[in-house]
């Protein structure tokens, strides 16, 4: 299930943020016990994501309750994952569509 590329608590963020951006602001998220049961992973790995999203003020924790997505979490989280995808993702694709020898009337064909 994780790639040894990125270190796993990064790994359970990035599953975090798509819950998030699934379930949409305010949206009550997995327990701690609950996500590392299910992701099969140390529950430390995933206090350590749900850690990073509240430094960021995209998760927040009501105590006795659960752990929440934040108010506007959608919309920063799908700023940041667009600059994400354009300065990191895209530019391998791209390489990749170059030494292909793929153009756009390629790809949109299979669109």
């Amino acid at each position: 299930m994780f790639s040894n590329d990125r270190p796993i608590y990064r790994q359970i963020r990035d599953l975090i943020v798509e819950r998030i951006l699934t379930l949409g602001d305010g949206a009550l998220l997995p327990s701690v016990r609950a996500l590392a049961a299910e992701a099969g992973v140390n529950p430390l790995t995933v206090a350590k994501a749900y850690q990073d999203l509240q430094t960021a003020g995209l998760v927040r924790a009501r105590k006795g309750v659960g752990l929440f997505a934040g108010e506007d979490a959608v919309r920063e989280l799908l700023a940041a994952e667009r600059e994400n995808f354009l300065t990191e993702e895209w530019p391998r694709v791209q390489a990749r569509i170059t030494r292909l020898g793929l153009d756009a009337a390629d790809l949109l064909e299979q669109a």
